[in-house]
């Protein structure tokens, strides 16, 4: 596994090398320098996080920026998108599901409607409980105390389709809480609730952590994947593998896209030489977490129904992406 990443990051680092990428830009010389950017990200347990403060290091110093990109944490997805909307995040991380839902109730030519960089990764969704619990579908969690997610996260939008899909009603079929990644964490630890959704990469520190104090099983959602990427196309077949989080055997679950997405409005050139600094950051996003390993230029373009900004369209018709 291990000569596999290296082989992967080696590729990138070619393909960037081939190009003449690879070069930063003293912040005296950078036309960006005065850039002040704000990143979205999620909570600090989650993959979000710990991309965009290694993003936030790679942009200052690849684009010459006098100023460290700020890293916000957030609830997630849909709290990133309103920040976009708002003007109050400059880029943000969501995923697919919530960003075109977005884009559907943005107005023709709004400026701040959201536009992609790129395809990151894929989160994975998970339904965690304690090892010993009797659950083992989303039907055995009828009457227990359970986390959606927060409020304003893509997380609690997964939730509530893949519970309805199953057949319960947060509101009457179960104990319904609003945690985030952070307090999901705490709360199956300390016994306050029986299980939380999350979406998001594997590994996710949070949940690496939680197995370490006490065993823990991802729900198998075999069951409800076809019906449920029948009503919600955005969504992947997928898999955790064994030994994830100290799981004895692979769990089916669902894929969702994850995209880095900015306004309409920002300036082309910006755009491009962000996601330059993306990729040329790739090995060390993939030491900031093993989600970023499948960082990879051709899959980066993937942002249906989200259209490229048009300086990453550049970025990518330049390096024969496209």
């Amino acid at each position: 596994m291990a000569g596999g990443r290296d082989v992967d990051r080696r590729s990138v680092l070619r393909w960037l090398g081939a190009l003449g990428l690879l070069s930063t830009l003293p912040a005296c010389s950078s036309p960006y320098a005065g850039t002040r950017l704000a990143l979205a990200t999620g909570g600090t347990q989650g993959v979000y996080f710990a991309l965009g403060n290694a993003l936030a290091d790679a942009w200052q110093q690849k684009l010459g920026l006098e100023a460290r990109p700020a890293v916000l944490s957030t609830a997630g997805s849909v709290d990133n998108l309103r920040l976009l909307a708002a003007g109050a995040a400059d880029v943000i991380f969501s995923q697919v599901d919530t960003a075109a839902d977005q884009l559907e109730r943005s107005a023709p030519g709004d400026p701040r409607a959201p536009r992609a960089l790129a395809r990151i990764y894929d989160d994975v969704v998970h339904v965690v409980v304690r090892a010993a619990s009797p659950a083992t579908t989303l039907a055995g969690l009828r009457g227990a105390k359970v986390s959606l997610g927060a409020r304003d996260s893509g997380v609690y939008v997964i939730a509530t389709r893949l519970l309805s899909v199953a057949g319960l009603n947060p509101d009457t079929d179960l104990q319904a809480e609003q945690l985030g990644i952070n307090e999901s964490v705490a709360a199956l630890e300390s016994g306050a609730i029986d299980a939380f959704f999350w979406s998001g990469g594997v590994p996710t520190d949070g949940i690496s952590r939680l197995s370490q104090a006490l065993p823990i099983r991802l729900l198998d959602l075999e069951d409800v994947v076809t019906p449920v990427r029948e009503a919600f196309p955005a969504y992947a077949p997928g898999t955790v593998p064994a030994a994830t989080y100290g799981i004895p055997a692979p769990v089916t679950t669902l894929l969702v896209r994850n995209f880095l997405l900015v306004a309409a409005a920002m300036p082309d050139d910006l755009a491009n030489a962000l996601v330059r600094g993306l990729f040329e950051a790739q090995p060390d996003l993939a030491v900031a977490s093993p989600a970023a390993l499948t960082i990879d230029p051709r899959a980066a373009i993937g942002t249906q129904p989200v259209p490229l900004h048009p300086g990453a369209e550049r970025f990518f018709r330049m390096t024969k992406a496209i």
